[in-house]
């Protein structure tokens, strides 16, 4: 999303280096040493990317094989799964980044593991419908038993000068995401699974259950509820800029130019709260 095709198209050679997080694991993952330092690439001032790659799933197998071998001490294991976390700590260091934003996709195999692993809080986005709440029964379990296990392996690493994440993991809350209001499909749908999200959230993430049926509004848990924007996608992917960034030049004009204005103050507040609740000072 930040970059166009054929700048991925550079990143991706079809021969010779990827200035991937894959380039980066290679040497690793074929044996042939350690991590590669990232090649990183500025989208814009302040902001370092690195970038993704579909050559990733490839890595699926020997993150899962390496998990259990963490268990008998085995150096190359605690190498391998905490990778992507020195790979990041390579890039935040070499850009001065104040933090670090993982991207990871709505499954729960090795490498989210490997990448959650790496994370000090979680962010989970949800979207009013059964598949997110069904996503949150998924996820809580999961989650804290990678936190215990994790931890029990930490304490066997073996390389005592290798550094390795401390997988805390912690769940920093949740953002609602909201669908774009159809006229074949009644608001009360939506409204239905908004009233669950908070109990299932806190039952199944926080293993706690709570008094009564709290609200989305009322539970400090939600960072925020974002509405679709629906007519600004369009234009941001086309001049591959956030949604709240657009400017009449790209197409905003009209109406557009208020929901942009609305656009920035949701991601405004949306900053604010995660910041608040993961410790993180923002500038003024």
């Amino acid at each position: 999303m930040f970059l166009s095709e054929p700048e991925i198209e550079d990143l991706w050679p079809e021969r010779g280096e990827r200035r991937t997080i894959y380039g980066s694991l290679l040497p690793l993952l074929e044996g042939t040493g350690d991590i590669a330092p990232p090649r990183p690439v500025e989208p814009t001032p302040g902001l370092t990317l690195v970038a993704g790659d579909l050559s990733l799933s490839a890595a699926e197998d020997e993150l899962s094989s390496q998990w259990p071998d963490c268990l008998d001490r085995k150096p190359r294991a605690f190498r391998v799964l905490s990778a992507l976390w020195r790979i990041l700590q390579m890039a935040a260091d070499s850009s001065e980044a104040d933090v670090v934003l993982l991207d990871v996709g709505p499954n729960l195999g090795a490498f989210n593991r490997a990448a959650l692993v790496a994370a000090d809080h979680v962010v989970v986005p949800l979207a009013p419908d059964l598949y997110s709440l069904q996503g949150l029964r998924n996820l809580g379990p999961t989650l804290r038993r990678w936190q215990e296990e994790w931890a029990e392996r930490r304490d066997r690493n073996p390389v005592k000068e290798l550094d390795i994440p401390n997988g805390e993991m912690r769940p920093a809350g949740y953002v609602v995401v909201q669908h774009a209001v159809r006229l074949d499909r009644p608001v009360k749908a939506y409204a239905k699974w908004m009233e669950r999200i908070p109990s299932v959230y806190h039952e199944s993430v926080l293993d706690e259950r709570l008094a009564g049926r709290p609200t989305i509004n009322g539970d400090p848990d939600c960072l925020a509820t974002l509405k679709h924007f629906r007519s600004l996608i369009p234009f941001a992917q086309e001049v591959r800029k956030p949604m709240f960034a657009l400017k009449p030049a790209d197409g905003a004009i009209g109406g557009h130019v208020y929901a942009v204005q609305d656009c920035y103050r949701d991601f405004a507040n949306l900053a604010q709260s995660v910041a608040q609740r993961t410790g993180i000072q923002l500038a003024n």
